[in-house]
C-alpha cells in the first residue's frame, strides 16, 4: 500500500485540496485546544487546520511523499506539526495519549482496521475524543467516489464493536456532496464520535 499511495501522491499533488474535512472542521471547531493525533494524516489537510486551531497535533502516515507534502502544507501555513513517518498497524505510541485522536478515510481490510482502531482507542486520553470520518459500505452502490471493495468499506455495527471500550457519542451515516474531476454526486461516509470518560 505504500507504494500506492507514494505512487498517487506523487503524481496527483494535493489530492483533496488543503482546507480541511467538513466534518473534522464541524466539530474540531468546537473543541477546546490539546493535543492531537492524526492517524493516517495524508497530505496533512486536517492536522495543519487542527494545529491553526490553537492543538498541539501529531500526525502519522504510511507514505513518506505525504509527509513531506504535509510539512510543506505546515510550513506554508506557518503553523508546527509533528509529522512522521509510520504503519499505523505496527506503529507504538509507547503509552501516550491525545485529547483528540482522529482517524479520517483509513480505508483498510479488516484485520489492519481491528488494529489499528485498537492503537487509536489506546491513545484515547482520558476525557479525550475520537473522531472517524470513512466511506461507509452503503457506498459501494448507492454513493459515489471512494474505494470499490466492500472489504475497506464500514458499517455501523463494526465500528460499535472497535470503539466499545469508549462511550460512543455517534455512530451514523453522514452525506457528502462531491464535485470533483468527472465525479458528481453523493458520497455516504459513516461518522462515530466517541469519548473516554475522564
Amino acid at each position: 500500500m505504500q507504494g500506492f499511495w507514494d505512487e498517487r501522491y506523487g503524481r496527483e499533488g494535493m489530492l483533496w485540496g488543503a482546507e480541511p474535512n467538513a466534518v473534522v472542521a464541524d466539530i474540531g471547531a468546537g473543541l477546546p485546544a490539546g493535543s492531537v493525533l492524526d492517524l493516517a494524516c495524508g497530505q496533512g489537510r486536517n492536522a495543519v487546520w487542527l494545529a491553526l486551531q490553537g492543538h498541539d497535533v501529531t500526525g502519522i502516515d504510511l507514505s513518506p511523499v505525504a509527509i513531506e507534502q504535509a510539512r510543506r502544507l505546515a510550513e506554508d501555513t506557518g503553523v508546527a506539526v509533528d509529522l512522521s513517518w509510520g504503519d499505523i498497524t505496527e506503529w507504538d505510541p509507547a503509552g501516550r495519549t491525545w485529547d483528540l485522536v482522529l482517524l479520517s478515510y483509513l480505508q483498510v481490510p479488516p484485520d489492519a482496521r481491528l488494529v489499528a482502531h485498537a492503537t487509536a482507542v489506546a491513545a484515547v486520553a482520558p476525557g479525550g475524543t475520537l473522531l472517524l470520518i470513512a466511506h461507509h459500505r452503503n457506498n459501494l452502490e448507492h454513493g459515489v467516489g471512494g474505494p470499490q471493495d466492500a472489504e475497506v468499506l464500514y458499517s455501523e455495527d463494526e465500528l460499535a464493536a472497535d470503539f466499545a471500550e469508549l462511550e460512543i457519542l455517534r455512530n451514523e451515516i453522514v452525506e457528502r456532496r462531491v464535485e470533483r474531476d468527472d465525479v458528481q454526486g453523493t458520497a455516504i461516509d459513516i461518522l462515530v464520535l466517541a469519548s473516554r470518560p475522564a
